[in-house]
């Protein structure tokens, strides 16, 4: 076995990495940019290597710097984690004639399967079902039209080397297969060094179904079941479950052998991933193999008790796989949700900035289920412009698929992130959504259930009495410590007020406080609404999260103090509070209401990032749709269009330069 390996990558596998192989007892090299000088991964590794500036073209990209690397601190193996060099053949022989260990496929098989138009001519020839499209390079956007018509729309574009959603668009037109082309070919060559892409048939409704295989260097190669990763925003995963809600026991079976005899055609060794469409009939058709790690593993290693990290550096140090397909079982349910730096008010826009505030929930055993969050991240770290959004992947395991997100659902609640935005809203919105629940899922789930986009979402029915019931025990407990501070002039006196109004949002709630007293643990009878609600907390001034139960439901909400009261997160929603006497709220009421700025005839830049290209000038009319600037964040491409017919006045940027949310790109006449 093997005594140091090396991690080429970051972040939270870089992470991942290093708690299996601290546990086998390996030590550990960690390589770092500039960004990454005082990440998390830099902290936990045994050792650490500078390998350049922040751009991953100039450090994580860079193999000499990678063996380097190794030979300074006598690694003799590299885990690749995923993205970067994880599936870059010439990486993999460069190691081998250093004579260091690649913790992964062998190039052979990293060639065939890990470039998408060679894998697809691969498993044409093997007789394995794909998805019609054109597998050769595409010249120019007048041949990607061609080909596009040839197979009929819709299409899908993708970067032959790409992966993460990145150099990925979907075209319904010869219009937005010439735009697409050119996003695909500019996103593939900053991400991955390779500006070719391909054409296939974009299946309508498909489900996004992956096999994991897992294989060794002696001929045994076995399937560990199937990950559901259906929802997804703009081709990028965003939570996924195994197994699927979706497959019965034959098709699974099927598909798990089919991706079996695909691994053994082309000697595959480690841990890789066959993926699939997925048809309402259950059809299936090959997508593509992915010759590495996936992203999102933990659901299989939680439903089969299987260390997928420590089988991949167990097979490159030539052992046997200890067990064999007889011998997996999927045992229970897991759901996985990436929580990404980005905005989900503001179409999932990146969002970047320093962590004041990371608090995740408790792992392990809770009950009759598990919370996992493989993370990257701490308190005060810096989320930068220049890597994924990615900021944990937070997981529960259950018996049961709706034990599972419901253990999710509360994990999410408990989860205290400040100091940037974060998809935390809408991934709690996500598992309360009834299609969600009930599995109905499809690649388009997000687009068809979000179509413009996610918005605070209001509360209704139950919600509004849980709501207020919370805030109003925070009013009351926050009230009872300020009156017995010493040098308090005039402390309450008399019984405690019965009578009671929260404003939640706009609306006004009275309550009536029917039996109690005011103490820590909080425990008190309120009504409202004409029903008498049991509410009982822990909850402490200053403490992010509440927990506790209204009316027998066990709840977790998350805490922040606003002017003159506080928001409540919980469950998708954000609201603002404040606690009132009836009087007050009455007052409150005639209070003028702020009206926002208006911003009508001004481009802002959505997020922090960096100008690619202006399309306008000065002067200029442009019709709605058309393309005023783009500017890219975190990797990914985003174009910001007109919204209406209008008339270019002062440009304020030009591409090249970085700029702050909000920052005016241009004025309108």
């Amino acid at each position: 076995m093997f005594k140091k390996i090396l991690i080429a990558n970051r972040g939270e596998i870089a992470c991942r990495v290093i708690k299996t192989a601290r546990r086998m007892g390996i030590r550990t090299v960690a390589v770092y940019s500039d960004a990454d000088r005082d990440a998390l991964h830099v902290e936990m590794a045994d050792e650490a290597v500078h390998i350049g500036p922040a751009p991953a073209s100039e450090s994580y990209l860079v193999a000499d710097k990678i063996i380097a690397a190794c030979k300074q601190t006598g690694a003799e193996a590299v885990h690749p984690g995923y993205g970067f060099l994880s599936e870059r053949a010439s990486f993999c022989q460069a190691l081998e004639k250093e004579g260091i260990v690649f913790i992964g496929p062998k190039p052979r098989a990293i060639e065939a399967m890990g470039d998408k138009i060679e894998s697809k001519k691969f498993a044409n020839a093997a007789k394995v079902s794909t998805v019609p499209g054109y597998l050769g390079v595409i010249d120019d956007a007048d041949h990607a039209e061609r080909i596009a018509g040839e197979i009929g729309y819709p299409v899908m574009i993708k970067a032959s080397a790409g992966g993460g959603g990145k150099g990925m668009r979907i075209a319904w037109s010869k219009d937005e297969v010439r735009d697409g082309f050119d996003r695909a070919r500019s996103e593939a060559r900053s991400s991955f060094g390779d500006d070719r892409v391909f054409i296939e048939k974009f299946v309508v409704d498909p489900r996004h179904i992956e096999i994991q295989v897992l294989a060794d260097s002696h001929g045994n190669v076995v399937y560990l079941g199937e990950r559901e990763c259906s929802i997804q925003r703009r081709n990028q995963k965003v939570a996924e479950e195994a197994p699927s809600p979706f497959l019965d026991e034959a098709t699974r079976k099927a598909m798990g052998e089919q991706s079996v005899a695909l691994a053994r055609a082309v000697d595959y060794q480690s841990a890789g991933t066959v993926e699939f469409i997925v048809d309402r009939d259950r059809n299936f058709y090959f997508l593509e193999m992915n010759t590495r790690l996936q992203v999102e593993h933990p659901v299989t290693e939680l439903v089969t008790g299987i260390d997928l990290v420590e089988q991949m550096i167990r097979v490159a140090a030539g052992e046997t796989l200890p067990f064999g397909q007889d011998d997996i079982k999927l045992n229970g349910w897991a759901i996985e949700s990436r929580l990404y730096a980005e905005d989900p008010y503001r179409n999932f826009l990146p969002s970047i900035g320093r962590l004041s505030r990371y608090r995740p929930p408790r792992e392990g055993q809770n009950g009759d289920s598990v919370v996992r969050n493989d993370t990257g991240v701490f308190e005060g770290a810096e989320i930068s412009m220049y890597y994924d959004p990615m900021i944990a992947k937070l997981c529960t395991w259950a018996p049961t698929r709706l034990a599972a997100i419901d253990a999710m659902a509360e994990a999410l609640d408990g989860f205290v992130v400040d100091g940037i935005e974060h998809n935390m809203p809408f991934l709690s919105a996500l598992m309360k959504h009834p299609r969600w629940r009930e599995g109905r899922l499809s690649t388009g789930f997000i687009a068809e259930e979000y179509p413009d986009g996610f918005a605070p979402m209001t509360p209704h029915g139950k919600d509004i009495a849980v709501l207020a019931a919370i805030a109003l025990s925070c009013g009351l407990i926050d009230s009872g410590r300020r009156e017995r501070y010493a040098d308090r002039l005039r402390p309450a006196a008399g019984p405690l007020r019965e009578e009671w109004v929260v404003k939640l949002g706009a609306d006004y709630i009275p309550i009536t406080l029917v039996d109690g007293l005011v103490t820590i643990p909080f425990e008190m009878d309120m009504r409202i609404d004409g029903k008498t609600l049991a509410v009982a907390a822990d909850w402490r001034p200053g403490e992010p999260v509440w927990t506790g139960t209204v009316d027998g439901r066990k709840v977790t909400a998350q805490i922040r103090a606003v002017l003159n009261g506080l928001r409540i997160d919980w469950q998708g929603l954000s609201v603002g509070t404040k606690v009132f006497t009836p009087r007050q709220a009455e007052l409150d009421r005639l209070m003028p209401v702020k009206l926002p700025p208006d911003t009508s005839k001004l481009l802002l830049c959505p997020m922090p990032g960096l100008v690619v290209a202006i399309a306008v000038a000065e002067g200029q009319e442009v019709k709605a749709g058309e393309t005023l600037a783009i500017v890219e964040a975190m990797k990914m491409e985003n174009v910001l269009r007109a919204e209406r017919d209008l008339t270019v006045g002062k440009i304020n940027a030009k591409p090249g330069e970085s700029l702050a949310v909000d920052a005016v790109i241009m004025e309108f006449a």
